[in-house]
């Protein structure tokens, strides 16, 4: 647990694989398969037509030092987050709408990215935290390149949506240290309705099993810091649309018993919530208790910073 952590990132740009897959990545943009909606787009020519509104250069809506991630990632240090602009799901109570839906942001060259990175660094973050990275692997893997030739050595974080392809998944395997899914839904036509995905359930299960597989259960370092491994958020919604019985089973017998969750007590209307009842108004006390207890008793490992005591919707 006090060894000395080197990211395995490193292991690949030594031997070359690195480069490969920056190559891999950049020639699957030109029929774009790169996230699980495979829109079949040539995102190196334009973006127009491409479901994540995104072509050969990425978008960063900010970057910097975040202390509002959970204990593990956040430490003494704070988090080294970017996040991404645009996303491959419409989820119509987005919070970051105007990031994720609207696209604020500014579009960034690969080396632009590796800097960022970098800084981080310097600023004394623990980790690099890629914010909705899903529609812009190959830009990450090509920003990671650099960044790594230049002295990078902190342990990347994957912080997805949860609706990745295992394809991009593989390229990531043995560059990413730490991923961090959502688990929105358990059921497809809940998905469909709110997120505009049909297929949610079945591809972000497969992604998570495929995650796990890569880097196994969360691994700690002596200051409590996340250095390697899978931790899972759960957001809660309203009248259980979030699915949490069945997504904490998962978990615990396809996945690991040790899987680290977060269950987000965060939700409010955001976007066009307004427009969704029930997702119009917030979580009640017992609403949430209710996914905490289910949690539990799957025998999961719980992230510590849980609110005692919540707004409570009338």
């Amino acid at each position: 647990m006090g060894r000395q952590f080197t990211p395995a990132y490193l292991a690949l740009l030594r031997s070359g694989e690195l480069e490969r897959r920056v190559a891999e990545a950049y020639t699957r943009l030109e029929a774009c398969d790169i996230c699980a909606r495979e829109c079949g787009v040539n995102r190196r020519l334009s973006a127009e037509g491409a479901g994540c509104h995104t072509g050969e250069r990425a978008l960063v809506s900010s970057a910097g030092p975040h202390f509002g991630e959970e204990d593990p990632l956040v430490g003494s240090g704070g988090s080294g987050t970017i996040f991404f602009s645009w996303c491959n799901l419409r989820c119509q109570f987005c919070q970051n709408a105007d990031i994720s839906q609207l696209g604020y942001g500014h579009e960034v060259e690969p080396e632009e990215l590796a800097q960022m990175m970098l800084t981080l660094q310097a600023q004394g973050c623990h980790n690099v935290n890629f914010v909705s990275p899903s529609h812009v692997v190959p830009q990450i893997l090509a920003g990671l390149l650099i960044a790594a030739e230049a002295g990078l050595h902190l342990p990347l974080v994957y912080n997805t949506g949860g609706y990745d392809s295992i394809k991009t998944l593989e390229l990531l395997d043995g560059a990413v240290d730490i991923y961090m899914p959502d688990m929105k839904y358990a059921d497809a036509s809940v998905a469909r309705r709110y997120s505009k995905i049909s297929n949610y359930p079945a591809v972000n299960q497969a992604a998570v099993k495929e995650m796990h597989r890569q880097v196994g259960d969360l691994i700690l370092d002596n200051r409590g810091v996340a250095q390697r491994g899978v931790l899972v958020r759960h957001l809660v919604l309203p009248e259980g649309l979030a699915g949490t019985a069945e997504v904490v089973r998962f978990l615990r017998d396809q996945v690991s018993p040790n899987t680290y969750i977060n269950v987000m007590a965060q939700y409010r209307p955001c976007y066009r919530a307004h427009e969704l009842p029930p997702l119009d108004r917030r979580l009640t006390n017992d609403e949430y208790a209710e996914a905490v207890r289910l949690a539990e008793e799957a025998g999961l490992r719980l992230d510590e910073r849980r609110p005692r005591l919540l707004w409570v919707w009338r």
